[in-house]
């Protein structure tokens, strides 16, 4: 089972680094750190923080999805980019960053998920900085990865859980544990 693991770990990894370093400028190559940093970051939580939940094959449905949605698109609406290159709609970077941020937020809670939706938002900012997407491609790419998160993540288990409750005139307080 481990193999399965390592092997899925090292396919995302694969499909995550590509050509993206190849840039000009550091904002731009910060960005493409990024892109690649989140969703990184996504998939390696869920070895550092296991559950019963599955929370590896989570990510990995909810990065597939956003990869296939954004991929399928390029070519069917085969938007010119601003700079002249082909394929512009929707930015694959926003995608990529926004499924990554969600994933943690969702799973994690707004602690991780503020930071990660700003790192997040600052590729977006880059892939338009660097004249490779508009307004609506980094927008569209956003809405893609964090539709796929919504779809396949759930939050992390808690093994403690309290609850208040008010029935008839009385305050309840409970304590739930997970096993």
């Amino acid at each position: 089972m481990n193999f399965i693991k390592n092997l899925a770990f090292a396919s995302v990894l694969f499909l995550l680094i590509n050509n993206s370093f190849a840039q000009r400028s550091g904002v731009e190559i910060s960005g493409d750190i990024i892109q690649v940093s989140l969703p990184v970051l996504a998939l390696g939580s869920t070895y550092f923080y296991p559950a019963n939940d599955k929370p590896h094959w989570q990510f990995l449905k909810t990065y597939a999805l956003a990869t296939i949605i954004t991929r399928g698109l390029k070519p069917l609406v085969n938007e010119t980019r601003p700079n002249g290159g082909k394929h512009s709609f929707p930015s694959g970077h926003s995608t990529s960053a926004f499924a990554g941020a969600t994933f943690l937020q969702i799973r994690y809670g707004w602690k991780i998920g503020i930071p990660a939706y700003l790192l997040a938002s600052y590729v977006a900012y880059t892939r338009i900085y660097a004249h490779k997407h508009y307004i609506w491609d980094v927008t569209a790419g956003a809405f893609i990865g964090i539709g796929s998160a919504l779809i396949f993540t759930k939050k992390f288990p808690k093994k403690f859980q309290t609850t208040l409750n008010y029935t008839q005139g009385y305050y309840l307080v409970g304590l739930d544990y997970r096993f």
